[in-house]
């Protein structure tokens, strides 16, 4: 089905907001991958690249799909996706295999466990094993069940109640146990925080950016479970098809260009033959070129092209203009750069 398009899940949400940190329309678009309908709910299309469709749907879902073959790449979060991939290896024993080709630099969270602070000053091990002991049947509020399962075993095995801790069941909040021993998590859908504080859980795994909800709350963090960012994932069973790994690599570089090319921006000035041997010391020093300086020989003068990162506070932009007009540079110009391939091997499908 489709073998000759190249089927993409598009993440709804914050991403898809074009007022917002994530900004994904931009990232494509810069790519070379402009998108229609996107921004607006969907259907995503994409009127130049028709190749690509667009799936628009939940990250939260993207990993499942990813598996049963509905969707060949999605855009997404690490802690969404693995979410599926345990959610498959603990309800149906059934392990998928999934590869992060991509980052996307954007949409970084903390998973992390979360409980009423208290003044005992346990360390995590000792307040986990404590509350172990005193409790046959453990509950937990979590958007993300399986990771919360996942740590909730590792750590009871690593402690010694791997036997009497291992049942478990997910359950909508609040719904009477289904179990009498073991770990019961509620799925919740978001303000996690305000059920650990005012319903009689144990403690609570939330996602966070800063933490600041979670000290308004008078709760602590207890443990990390993973740190989360926005990437690219495949089924790497793509590659059996040579049409659509043709065009996912077509697609990972031209979005690696994008993001490789944020912040840098592209310096162009002239300089009179006499000052371009300091100038192309300068540029040496201070590691603007990698094999050799970008020159454009004239009869009097030398125009060069430097690319530089903007965000490298050891190297600022403004300091190198100042330094290449006292060395001679004149007619610098500036020009923000969309996109910057390096070459075909920074892609790992």
């Amino acid at each position: 089905m489709n073998d000759d398009k190249l089927i993409v899940g598009m993440p709804a949400g914050s991403l898809a907001d074009a007022s917002r940190g994530g900004n994904l329309v931009a990232l494509l678009k810069h790519a070379g991958f402009q998108t229609q309908g996107y921004d607006k709910g969907g259907p995503t299309t994409f009127p130049i690249t028709t190749f690509l469709v667009g799936w628009d749907g939940r990250p939260q879902e993207f990993g499942a799909q990813l598996a049963l073959g509905e969707i060949d790449l999605a855009i997404g979060g690490d802690d969404w996706i693995r979410e599926r991939a345990l959610e498959f290896k603990y309800e149906y024993g059934r392990a998928i295999e999934l590869k992060k080709v991509l980052s996307l630099g954007r949409g970084h969270v903390r998973i992390v466990v979360i409980r009423k602070a208290d003044v005992s000053g346990l360390k995590c091990d000792d307040w986990f094993k404590k509350l172990l002991a005193e409790r046959q049947l453990v509950t937990v509020v979590s958007e993300m069940p399986y990771i919360t399962l996942d740590w909730f075993r590792t750590k009871a095995e690593a402690l010694g109640y791997g036997d009497s801790h291992n049942a478990f069941s997910v359950q909508k909040f609040k719904t009477p146990p289904r179990i009498d021993s073991g770990v019961v998590i509620y799925e919740t859908w978001g303000k996690t925080e305000a059920k650990v504080v005012n319903a009689s859980v144990d403690f609570g795994v939330e996602i966070t950016q800063t933490g600041s909800a979670i000290a308004n709350y008078g709760l602590t963090v207890v443990d990390e479970l993973m740190t989360s960012e926005t990437g690219v994932w495949v089924n790497p069973t793509v590659k059996e098809n040579p049409t659509k790994y043709d065009m996912a690599r077509m697609l990972l570089l031209n979005l690696y260009g994008s993001v490789f090319a944020e912040d840098k921006v592209l310096l162009l000035f002239n300089a009179k033959k006499e000052t371009a041997p300091r100038i192309i010391e300068y540029l040496e020093a201070n590691r603007l070129f990698a094999d050799e300086p970008t020159m454009n020989e004239g009869i009097n003068f030398t125009e060069f092209s430097v690319q530089m990162d903007v965000g490298n506070p050891g190297l600022p932009l403004a300091k190198v203009r100042y330094e290449l007009a006292k060395l001679g540079a004149t007619h610098i110009e500036t020009v923000p750069l969309e996109s910057s391939i390096p070459g075909l091997d920074v892609i790992d499908l």
